[in-house]
């Protein structure tokens, strides 16, 4: 196992949640965390419209992974760990770095609001 295979499998992992396919981004995850699938997907910001791989180091026995997910109103940064399982590498942990409201969003929200006001006024 080493870095650029690790990075693939997190790509195939993102691509599969930005596709709403919860049951192709969870043939990446330990059995472990398929059993705990509900507490997975709640770190995650569903539906996400773009996910990316952001850094990829190897730590320990492991690889420490980040994830930047956008989806509608916020975007989160996970933090997942990745361990080789059966000779393929795993995510076998996921814990949240960051959370923040999208300005893109709030914005459209103003937005929206500004153009009900004109309607009614």
């Amino acid at each position: 196992m080493d870095v650029e295979t690790v990075r693939e499998r997190a790509t195939a992992f993102c691509d599969a949640l930005d596709a709403g396919d919860i049951d192709r981004a969870a043939e990446q995850m330990s059995e472990e965390l398929r059993r705990n699938l509900g507490e997975v997907l709640a770190l995650l910001p569903l539906p996400s419209n773009e996910s990316t791989v952001v850094s990829v180091e190897r730590g320990g026995s492991g690889f420490n992974v980040v994830l930047r997910l956008l989806g509608e109103t916020d975007e989160v940064e996970i933090q997942t760990r990745w361990k080789d399982r059966d000779g393929q590498a795993t995510l076998v942990e996921a814990s949240h770095l960051s959370k923040t409201e999208r300005a893109a969003a709030a914005g459209e929200d103003e937005a929206a609001e500004a153009e009900l006001e004109g309607v009614e006024g």
